[in-house]
């Protein structure tokens, strides 16, 4: 344990002893002792929180950006993904007419940290994206045009560079050491107030599913974090990096005492490959799972529910050549238990292709080995998984909807093809089909995959309109989709 660490437990522990004291002892000399004691312990406090401070302030940047953007007078900033961070996506208006677009310089900031002496900064995606031009501010006031040297947005990491030497830099923690409890002090740039410090505890871990990134595992703090603390870091009482500040969990758009914040391991890793490589290769292992519940481990004659269930194997891919089965519960991967689906995927996913991995399964009851190579993961542009068909001329990309998804996503006990994204401007966003629609039918034919949606759209005559049955959560409404040429 370091000296700084190990002290400020020490003062917090003397003061609460004291303040007992306080409480329990009567009036008179003693209680004004133990008061007295109780108040400079906490002074001691407030000077560790303060040497974390000096320490790591003047490693942490302002950064601002600038981007060129095509605006509709009828459109609201919400696209933004800084907004849907923290305020959240307006309703959808998918049929609202809209005007003819116009240019705008766009501004907006955020923060982020230096990682080494020669100006290596890590960062949000979501903070430097695609902008044109990104700006760097220090604690001393100085400011530098950044180069980005590669951002992964199924990440939501980016790191970028400043063309100095000698810099102060943050050291890297282990954010698989934090526990929940630990305290955490969360620094940045909130509402553009330079080098805010705010601390507090980590929450939880391991929190997934909150359809901020392609791939989450984010460590929970209730540190305030807000707008513009976003690349920022979090630290523990040592000044180690151990996560970066990247949402909010908030309905005003403010602290609402639930943040997130990227595990630095995981940041390491894409770090790695993006100023090596200036873009990430992510691992694949060709299968569909899903936690496995009390009731699937009774269902498969399982002690524990302990695992993930395998869903489907998805074929010619590492894991059917490796021998995995639909019903196969995956147990162990290199000897170490498997979690949540999340997590397992996770780990997949920051693999290098090419690796030897063994699984431990159950399958009918008895426990196996299998070897696997894990392969290369297709990805679009943006480093995101390529969905298994995109149709360019409608902007549709689908997916097969398996039954982990449909359970997800409250398809269960429906039939159709599943909208895995849909591109900007097409001819699929003007119809108002969006990313996670469900298309039942095409031209009033039941449709059950990918190749059917093709197949059926094919069959609709030249410059007319396929009509198309979409379900969206509850509701269901028939949409005229017409083809660009």
């Amino acid at each position: 344990m370091q000296p700084l660490a190990r002290t400020l437990r020490s003062v917090l522990f003397t003061g609460l002893v004291l303040l007992a004291l306080v409480l329990i002892l009567p009036p008179g000399g003693g209680n004004a002792l133990a008061q007295q004691q109780g108040i400079e312990n906490l002074r001691q406090t407030g000077r560790a929180f303060r040497n974390v401070a000096k320490k790591v302030s003047p490693a942490v940047v302002f950064i601002k950006v600038e981007k060129e953007a095509e605006v509709s007078s009828q459109e609201l900033p919400f696209g933004d993904e800084f907004f849907r961070r923290f305020f959240g996506a307006p309703p959808n208006m998918p049929h609202q007419r809209r005007q003819a677009p116009r240019k705008h310089r766009a501004v907006g900031q955020g923060s982020g940290f230096i990682i080494s002496p020669d100006g290596l900064i890590m960062t949000n995606n979501h903070v430097v994206g695609d902008a044109d031009e990104v700006v760097v501010r220090l604690l001393d006031g100085r400011e530098f045009k950044a180069e980005t040297i590669g951002t992964d947005p199924a990440t939501d990491v980016a790191i970028i560079k400043i063309d100095a030497s000698d810099l102060p830099f943050l050291r890297l923690g282990d954010s698989d050491k934090l526990e929940v409890g630990d305290w955490v002090l969360a620094v940045g740039n909130p509402f553009g107030l330079s080098h805010t410090l705010t601390a507090g505890i980590v929450s939880a871990k391991g929190r997934s599913g909150m359809g901020l990134n392609d791939y989450e595992n984010f460590i929970q703090t209730d540190a305030a974090i807000n707008p513009g603390n976003s690349g920022g870091p979090l630290v523990d009482l040592d000044g180690r990096v151990v996560g970066m500040n990247t949402a909010i969990f908030s309905r005003s758009g403010g602290y609402m005492g639930i943040g997130f914040a990227i595990p630095i391991n995981m940041a390491k890793q894409i770090r790695d490959q993006l100023v090596k490589h200036g873009k990430v290769t992510r691992g694949r292992l060709g299968v569909y799972i899903q936690d496995l519940t009390r009731e699937l481990a009774d269902s498969f004659g399982l002690d524990k529910n302990k695992g993930i269930l395998v869903a489907q194997v998805i074929k010619d891919s590492p894991a059917e050549k490796a021998g995995l089965k639909r019903g196969d519960v995956i147990t162990e991967l290199e000897g170490h238990p498997v979690g949540k689906v999340a997590e397992f995927r996770n780990k997949i996913a920051l693999t290098p292709p090419g690796t030897s991995l063994t699984l431990t399964i159950v399958r009918g009851g008895d426990e196996q080995k299998i070897k696997v190579v894990i392969g290369e993961l297709e990805t679009d542009a943006k480093g995101r998984p390529t969905p298994a068909s995109t149709i360019k001329r409608y902007g549709l990309q689908l997916q097969q909807l398996t039954e982990p998804l449909a359970e997800q996503l409250g398809y269960q006990g429906e039939q159709g093809v599943l909208v895995a994204g849909v591109e900007d401007g097409s001819a699929a966003e003007e119809a108002g089909i969006q990313k996670g629609d469900l298309i039942q039918e095409v031209n009033r034919i039941p449709v059950n995959s990918p190749a059917e949606v093709k197949a059926a759209l094919k069959k609709t005559r030249k410059g007319g309109a396929a009509l198309l049955l979409v379900r969206h959560g509850e509701a269901t409404r028939y949409l005229a989709l017409k083809g660009k040429e």
